[in-house]
């Protein structure tokens, strides 16, 4: 057996995987017509050509283009109507924005649990966290891959709720040959370094009903009526606007960016063939509703019993020494520092005030924290020898745990030898 690289051994791979973003002369070009033309903000034509152009891609109507991901949810979610003491159902396997959103509305998120088998919010606890307080569901649609539509908005209609889905990493995704982004009332999409588009922040919301998409408009441009006059502004609303910057870049991008999703999906596909006769890992399984993943990230699953007791963290060096990117992932957002800050402020509703998030405990969620091993969306953009790759740094890896185990052993010893005192 070869020598880890983590122990002084030569790595798998040592050039990198495709560079993120992606960019080249569409980028430039629609860059500098927008520098030359002096219209950077108000008055530009690219925002709403790319409004249109990406709503028409996620088969959604109206297209709203703001600053970023995040606020795409706040806007969201107060043209829903959700204010103060409402509750917001949304998983904790998330980014914080899809909590700290719905406090920004002073609204409270409870959080439900997830399917163990892709991660995304379990429509079974979606039903037994109802109250009458109950207001709005955010489904996430994580890494990519969409959550069960079905399940979610037959519970939303039954008990009248608004769906806002958390798109961010599921640019093109598809749910039974229908796109992401037209399946809730509203959709939150993210165009923040990391996505599969990027203008290196950006967000749109996305929605088919007239009226929701004009609450929507005026809450991101400074309340104002879209025939209104200019200085009238009925609303409470802020200046979210997208640049015109950030609209041509994205533009730009569109042609590739459906190219890449494809790319992702087969080189994902051939990942999970490969990775999955491996012991010890698990690729998530795609729901065979799903006829396109979003594949922002690739994610397995972890089991440390299975390969002899080596813990992720010592696993997840090792691999990253063989030169491949990987990551642990989320923590789960109730136990996070933010919401006990967020008490400190004055505004809070006495609902949320009262709230024990301490109490709270999510099975699955806590698991999938404790075993997921993410691989980022630009590796799923290499070639199939790249995808080779990958497999050979795993399958080095876990042909040698045993050094792994004894590494960890040493290392632990060592570090006891510390905190007692001994040298």
């Amino acid at each position: 057996m070869s020598k880890l690289a983590l122990l002084g051994g030569k790595p798998v791979r040592s050039a990198p995987f495709p560079r993120w973003p992606v960019f080249g002369k569409e980028e430039r070009t629609a860059l500098m017509k927008v520098f030359s033309s002096g219209t950077w903000g108000i008055g530009g034509t690219e925002g709403k050509k790319f409004q249109e152009r990406f709503a028409k891609l996620h088969e959604a109507t109206y297209g709203i283009a703001v600053m970023n991901g995040s606020v795409s949810l706040e806007i969201a979610l107060r043209a829903g109507r959700v204010g103060e003491g409402d509750e917001v159902i949304v998983p904790p396997y998330t980014f914080a924005a899809t909590a700290t959103a719905v406090l920004n509305v002073n609204a409270i998120p409870v959080f439900v649990d997830i399917d163990p088998e892709n991660y995304c919010i379990d429509p079974k606890r979606i039903r037994e966290a109802i109250t009458s307080r109950t207001k709005a569901i955010i489904p996430v649609h994580l890494a990519g891959h969409p959550a069960d539509m079905d399940s979610i908005m037959e519970i939303a209609r039954e008990h009248n709720l608004v769906v806002i889905e958390d798109a961010a990493h599921a640019h093109f995704a598809e749910w039974r040959e229908r796109k992401v982004g037209s399946l809730g009332h509203m959709a939150s999409f993210s165009f923040q370094s990391s996505k599969n588009m990027t203008a290196g922040e950006g967000g749109i919301v996305l929605t088919n009903d007239a009226e929701l998409a004009e609450r929507c408009w005026s809450y991101h441009n400074c309340g104002r009526n879209r025939n209104g006059e200019w200085y009238h502004h009925p609303n409470f609303g802020g200046n979210y606007r997208m640049t015109e910057f950030q609209a041509a870049l994205l533009l730009a991008q569109l042609p590739r960016a459906q190219k890449h999703s494809l790319l992702r999906k087969r080189n994902a596909q051939y990942l999970s063939a490969r990775l999955g006769r491996l012991p010890g890992i698990a690729p998530l399984k795609v729901d065979p509703r799903v006829t396109r993943h979003g594949y922002h990230l690739f994610v397995l699953k972890y089991d440390q019993e299975q390969l002899g007791g080596v813990k992720r963290s010592v696993f997840l060096s090792a691999l990253t020494a063989e030169g491949i990117p990987a990551s642990r992932g989320y923590v789960p957002l109730y136990k996070e520092g933010f919401l006990a800050e967020v008490k400190a402020f004055t505004l809070r509703t006495p609902a949320f005030l009262d709230r024990d998030y301490s109490k709270t405990v999510c099975p699955q969620t806590e698991k999938a924290c404790e075993q997921g091993i993410w691989l980022p969306q630009n590796l799923l953009l290499g070639t199939r020898q790249d995808m080779d790759d990958v497999v050979r740094a795993f399958e080095k890896v876990i042909e040698n745990s045993s050094q792994l185990l004894e590494f960890s052993a040493k290392t632990e010893k060592r570090e006891g030898l510390v905190v007692f005192g001994i040298r």
